[in-house]
């Protein structure tokens, strides 16, 4: 008797359960975060170094909203990115830049996700404070070798750029028309080396992306104009590129993931982030 009053009490149980379970199942869809549930994988990128800023804050938000992502990037130059991405080795390819015709024909597709203007810096205790684009061209080229010459102190300019393949560096020479033309003492391999080796310079002149300024370094003004958001969006600062998140094919032709980090983007909240982090949206 106390044997089958113990057995009933856990069929009872057990009947419990499973109506509970089955309510569960008809909680409303409003109530649940379908997508980030439904989510996960890796999404794997690299390439330019002047991205890592932007591309780590879309993927830490990203992460947070979606539990079972993983997003890993490494920064190793744009040329580098794109050809890890033709090569099969990653699935977004970031550059600083316009992709090339070259990296067009292997495939890859330009996903501008934002613009950056790219900043010219010296040491804080330059006097100078304003360039003419004719100027800063001489200056790259060798033409200029003292800033005496722009109306500075008597003091030899130290020319620090990016390396070959440096999207930052391509967008800088591309732009002012010296591809293959300037006269380098320094060629880096970061945005955080320019920056600690014209800070720590006296008579240094480089480029950095605008989004990572601080006050380590002065940005001088291009033809009167201050390398502002604003002034870019007003086309008034000549010194300004894509960011390109690249794929292999269009973004209707990659994964379920990859298109829901491309949304992401897209979204209100990516574009917050974007801004967040001093870059421009594309227009």
């Amino acid at each position: 008797m106390k044997l089958k009053k113990i057995l009933a009490a856990g069929v009872t149980a057990v009947l419990m359960l499973s109506f509970a379970a089955c309510g569960d199942s008809n909680t409303p869809a409003g109530n649940q975060d379908d997508n980030a549930s439904a989510l996960s994988g890796t999404i794997t990128m690299a390439g330019s170094t002047s991205m890592e800023k932007v591309a780590n804050a879309l993927a830490e938000s990203f992460m947070e909203k979606n539990s079972g992502v993983t997003v890993s990037a490494e920064f190793v130059g744009s040329s580098a990115g794109i050809e890890s991405l033709t090569g099969g080795s990653v699935q977004i390819g970031n550059a600083s830049r316009a992709l090339t015709e070259s990296e067009k024909g292997k495939g890859a597709v330009e996903n501008v996700i934002a613009i950056d203007g790219i900043a010219v810096i010296t040491d804080k205790a330059n006097t100078v404070e304003d360039l003419s684009k004719e100027q800063l061209t001489k200056i790259y080229t060798g033409e200029i070798k003292n800033w005496s010459e722009v109306g500075g102190s008597n003091a030899a300019i130290v020319v620090v750029g990016r390396e070959a393949g440096s999207g930052t560096r391509g967008a800088f020479e591309e732009i002012l028309e010296i591809e293959d033309a300037c006269a380098y003492a320094n060629e880096l391999d970061s945005t955080g080396a320019v920056m600690a080796k014209v800070a720590s310079t006296p008579g240094a002149i480089g480029y950095v992306s605008l989004d990572v300024l601080d006050d380590t370094v002065k940005a001088v003004k291009l033809g009167g104009v201050e390398a502002t958001p604003e002034k870019i969006i007003a086309g008034e600062y000549f010194l300004s590129r894509p960011f390109v998140m690249a794929t292999m094919g269009p973004i209707e032709e990659q994964s379920e993931l990859v298109q829901a980090w491309f949304d992401y983007i897209k979204s209100d909240e990516g574009k917050q982030v974007i801004e967040q982090v001093g870059l421009i949206l594309p227009q």
